[in-house]
């Protein structure tokens, strides 16, 4: 294979990766919400950020990138960059094929 038919594949790769990620968090997020629901709660009652004194701050910001090399890595786009993201922007890869 050419190096354009490789890069085109790891494109290609990256892309079904994300997706793939994707779908296995809406398949979590059902399964999360159904096993609430046979408790007789919702999983936004479960997951409340209201709670008691001395609890820890949790960020409200939803993630907008992710890695593609490993998907638990996640950056709100807020703050300083992650090496992770910096090392993929040094290597060429373009921060909108990164976003969730």
């Amino acid at each position: 294979m050419s190096r354009k038919e490789l890069e085109a594949l790891r494109a290609d790769i990256d892309e079904a990766i994300v997706q793939r990620h994707k779908s296995e968090r809406q398949d979590a997020l059902a399964a999360a919400q159904k096993a609430a629901a046979e408790y007789g709660f919702s999983l936004d009652e479960l997951t409340s950020k209201k709670s008691g004194r001395g609890s820890a701050k949790v960020s409200s910001a939803q993630p907008k990138y992710m890695n593609p090399d490993n998907p638990a890595q996640t950056w709100t786009g807020k703050g300083r960059q992650p090496n992770w993201f910096k090392a993929a922007v040094e290597a060429g890869t373009d921060a909108e094929k990164m976003k969730i």
